[in-house]
C-alpha cells in the first residue's frame, strides 16, 4: 500500500479490557459497523498497559495519520502520548476519534460523542475536525523525572488519591459511573490538606489546599465539572484550587461539582495560565486523564492547538 493511501485510512486501536471487557465483548458489533461505513482498515488490540503508546508510534511511522480509539479516556491518553513521542510528523497532521467503551468517557462527553456505537461511527464519518490544545506535565516518580501528555484534565492532591484508588478497583474488575464518587467519599476519611506553592505564569500562590485541577476540558470523574469554564483551544489551562476545607463541607457541596457552580464556593478559586509550577510539603501526587502518575515538584505547560480531534458537529464549542 502506498504511503498516500495509508494516510487516508483509519487505523483502529482497540482496548479489549475497557469498560470491564466491553472492548472485547462488543468488538464484533463495532467491527461490522466500521466496515459498513468504510472506516476499517488496520486493527490493533492492546495487550498491556502503555501498549497503545507503542502501537501509535509504529503506526505513524508506517504512514497512518488518522486513528480511532475503541476504549476509554485512559486508552486515548496513551494514544495521545504516542502521537507526541513520535518524530515522524507534526502532531497537527494527526486526527483522533473515539468510540467510547470505557467507564468515565469524560473526553468523549466533552465533544458530544454518544455511547451508541453506530451514532459515534456516523460522527467519525461526517464529523467536524477540531484542533485542540494538549497539556504536558513533568513530575517525579521517586528520584526519576518523568513526562506525560494529556488531552483533558490533570488533578493533584485529593483528586489524585481518589483516581489511584479507583484505578486499583478497575484492575480488580470493578467499574461504573459511580466508581469515582464512591472512592471520593471513601478517601475523605484519611486525607489531609497539603501546604503547596503554586506559580501560575510567574504569580505565586501559597496555601494549604485540598485539591487542584488543571483543565483543557471541563469533565472528569464521570461527569463532574471541576474546571467548568475550560475552553479546549484557547491556549490556557483552567485551574481550580480548592483550599483547605472541612470534610463535611465537601459532602455538602458535591452538587456544585456537577452543575458547574463550583466557583460560587468561598473556599474555591479559579485561574487561567500557560505554565504552572507546583511544589509542596509533604509531596503531592498527580494524575492526568485518569492515569495515576507521580509526585511533586510538578511543571505543567500548554501546547496550543496541537492535535486534531473529531467532534459532534451538532455541539457548540467555546472558542
Amino acid at each position: 500500500m502506498e504511503i498516500s493511501e495509508i494516510q487516508s485510512q483509519w487505523l483502529v486501536i482497540v482496548n479489549p479490557n475497557a469498560g470491564r471487557g466491553k472492548g472485547c465483548k462488543d468488538w464484533g458489533k463495532i467491527e461490522a459497523l466500521l466496515k459498513l461505513y468504510g472506516l476499517l482498515s488496520q486493527v490493533y488490540f492492546t495487550r498491556a498497559r502503555h501498549h497503545a503508546i507503542n502501537i501509535t508510534i509504529d503506526a505513524i511511522e508506517k504512514g497512518y495519520r488518522k486513528i480511532i480509539v475503541v476504549g476509554g479516556d485512559g486508552t486515548m491518553n496513551e494514544v495521545v502520548n504516542g502521537c507526541f513521542i513520535q518524530k515522524t510528523c507534526p502532531t497537527t497532521d494527526i486526527t483522533l476519534a473515539i468510540i467510547t467503551v470505557g467507564t468515565g468517557n469524560d473526553w468523549g462527553r466533552l465533544f458530544g460523542i454518544p455511547h451508541d456505537y453506530e451514532a459515534a461511527i456516523k460522527i467519525i464519518k461526517t464529523g467536524r475536525i477540531h484542533l485542540q490544545d494538549t497539556g504536558n506535565v513533568n513530575y517525579y516518580h521517586g528520584v526519576k523525572k518523568e513526562n506525560r501528555y494529556f488531552l483533558n484534565i490533570a488533578g493533584l492532591g485529593f483528586d489524585a488519591v481518589v483516581v489511584k484508588r479507583a484505578n486499583l478497583q478497575k484492575e480488580k474488575g470493578r467499574s461504573g459511573k459511580a466508581l469515582y464518587l464512591w472512592n471520593l467519599l471513601r478517601s475523605l476519611i484519611a486525607y489531609k490538606d497539603t501546604q503547596v506553592e503554586v506559580i501560575i505564569d510567574g504569580t505565586i500562590i501559597r496555601n494549604k489546599v485540598f485539591t487542584i485541577s488543571l483543565g483543557i476540558g471541563k469533565y472528569s470523574g464521570g461527569g463532574m465539572m471541576q474546571t467548568p469554564n475550560a475552553i479546549t483551544d484557547d491556549g490556557l489551562f483552567d485551574i481550580t484550587i480548592i483550599n483547605k476545607i472541612r470534610k463535611a463541607d465537601v459532602i455538602i457541596s458535591l452538587k456544585m461539582l456537577y452543575d458547574g457552580s463550583i466557583y460560587d464556593h468561598p473556599k474555591i478559586e479559579g485561574y487561567t495560565g500557560k505554565r504552572i509550577l507546583i511544589d509542596s510539603d509533604p509531596l503531592i501526587h498527580v494524575e492526568a486523564d485518569g492515569e495515576s502518575l507521580g509526585h511533586s515538584p510538578i511543571e505543567f505547560n500548554i501546547i496550543p492547538k496541537s492535535i486534531n480531534v473529531i467532534c459532534n458537529p451538532e455541539i457548540q464549542l467555546k472558542s
